[in-house]
């Protein structure tokens, strides 16, 4: 199936977003990082310039910086008037209005506007999605996905989670998601299955409370290890 920018809205979240939603430490932070789905974030552009090691992937990297902006600039309204008309699910504390909202969003996306072409000339940026990545096993020691498994758990089947979730463990060592409500601000429909069956592959499962919340009742992230410890099978 091809995948079409007209399909996308493009959102990115800061750096700052990142650290509380992952509860992300210094030493998390000096590893090999994986962003998964990390669209027009701009996580990647900031831990770059601290000296961090981090690859994101995203089918929109298939696109140029200016379809990318072209795309942002027809969408960024609609986004706005959308989260505007369901305000009653969100919390406004540390965002604490529409306005507001956009102008952060908005920060980041021009942040990783301006990184794009380097970024995607120097593979820190690549076009795929899940479930199947290109990657060794074992290349990264941290993977994130932000905003995408468990948010669109109307679009996404269990099974395409499942997979998702045990590529991304053949990938990383430790992966973690946020958040794991789905659209609508209600707990995803797939948790509680995806939960017991990496449970029953052996891997380690926690859900963590975070120091973030945007969606009500989004204040939790999965962390999943792998059930081989980061040893090779």
């Amino acid at each position: 199936m091809s995948f079409s920018l007209n399909e996308v809205v493009p959102w990115g979240r800061s750096f700052e977003e990142y650290v509380l939603m992952f509860s992300l430490s210094r030493e998390d932070l000096a590893q090999d990082i994986l962003g998964c789905a990390d669209g027009p974030a701009s996580f990647n552009t900031r831990l770059t310039k601290r000296g961090g090691r981090i690859v994101s992937v995203d089918p929109i990297y298939q696109f140029s910086r200016d379809e990318i902006e072209r795309r942002i600039q027809e969408t960024y309204g609609t986004v706005l008037e959308q989260t505007r008309k369901n305000a009653h699910e969100f919390v406004w504390k540390s965002i604490g209005s529409v306005e507001e909202m956009g102008r952060v969003r908005m920060e980041a996306m021009d942040d990783f506007l301006s990184d794009y072409p380097e970024g995607l000339h120097s593979g820190r940026y690549v076009a795929e999605s899940l479930p199947a990545l290109s990657f060794f096993d074992r290349q990264f020691s941290l993977a994130l996905c932000s905003h995408f498994l468990f948010l669109y758990s109307e679009h996404l089947s269990l099974n395409f989670h499942v997979q998702s979730l045990v590529e991304l463990c053949r990938v990383a060592d430790t992966v973690r998601v946020f958040p794991l409500l789905e659209l609508g601000a209600k707990p995803s429909r797939h948790l509680d299955s995806v939960l017991k069956i990496l449970e029953e592959k052996g891997h380690s499962i926690s859900i963590v409370t975070v120091d973030y919340e945007f969606q009500k009742g989004g204040n939790r992230m999965l962390e999943v290890r792998n059930a081989d410890n980061g040893m090779s099978e």
